[in-house]
């Protein structure tokens, strides 16, 4: 075991079971002990969840909705494409595994089974679902050891897939840094199964300072720019990054999906606690 993939499991363990985190609901509705919320009785509904006095109140009959107390399906999917080889403070592939590994250590504190995929071009099983520490080892490891280099990404591909190998109800968590969404349609994947969007980033690809003459490799395609980095690209870059950010939230919103934003000189943990609530 190399020495970066064992201080992410060292660290991601010891911040799952030792340190204090309270167990998260899910949003999935369903029998169970935690009260969610209260909504006008339908025909063929159970008569057992009528609230009442609250019926009484308002003169129609209203329900109680519990949050589902059942084992639930979790799917970690890591998007990795060539753009997550890059960081200033750590690299985004190394931020993601540890996120995914946080993710996945959760399941097992909670009982729950998780699976997990690694997605680009298409959808390929990381590991099956299980609740061993054997499994969050061999799905980090995969991670953080993938060759990203030279690999794009699919959006249309992937949700297609992934509503094609998910067959339960499940929360689906997409990690990725969420570039070029032209075709990212998340609505159809949203209406069968709860997705959760954690995008990962670096400052500097967000708001980058002038470098002058360079010549850089593009990571994902292996095209080479041999030029100058002036204030005018910079301008219309961060213009088209918050172009492309403003239609992603714009479209998570639309398809009631959950997301926060991490970047790659912070530590994950709070930011996905204060997610899950």
């Amino acid at each position: 075991m190399n020495k970066q993939l064992k201080k992410i499991l060292i660290k991601t363990k010891k911040q799952v079971f030792s340190e204090v985190i309270g167990n998260n609901s899910s949003l999935l509705k369903g029998e169970g002990y935690d009260f969610l919320e209260l909504k006008e009785y339908e025909y063929g509904e159970d008569v057992k969840n009528i609230d009442w006095v609250i019926s009484a109140k308002f003169k129609k009959p209203y329900v109680k909705v519990f949050h589902a107390q059942r084992e639930l399906n979790i799917n970690i999917i890591p998007i990795l494409s060539g753009s997550v080889y890059f960081g200033t403070k750590k690299f985004k592939q190394e931020l993601i595994a540890e996120i995914c590994s946080l993710l996945a250590y959760s399941c097992i504190k909670q009982q729950d089974p998780f699976s997990s995929f690694i997605a680009n071009t298409n959808v390929n099983i990381c590991t099956k679902k299980s609740k061993r520490d054997f499994s969050v080892n061999q799905m980090t490891k995969s991670i953080l050891e993938y060759q990203v280099v030279g690999k794009t990404i699919n959006y249309s591909q992937i949700t297609t897939e992934l509503f094609k190998f998910i067959k339960k109800k499940s929360i689906i968590f997409l990690i990725g840094d969420f570039f070029d969404i032209e075709n990212l349609d998340l609505r159809l994947l949203g209406k069968k199964h709860e997705v959760i969007s954690i995008i990962i980033r670096d400052r500097f690809e967000e708001k980058p300072f002038e470098l002058g003459n360079v010549n850089l490799i593009d990571p994902s395609t292996n095209q080479v720019f041999d030029g100058n980095i002036d204030e005018l690209i910079l301008k219309k870059y961060i213009a088209k990054v918050k172009q492309n950010d403003h239609k992603l939230y714009e479209h998570l919103q639309s398809c009631n999906i959950r997301f926060c934003k991490i970047y790659t000189d912070e530590e994950p943990l709070s930011k996905l606690l204060r997610l899950m609530r």
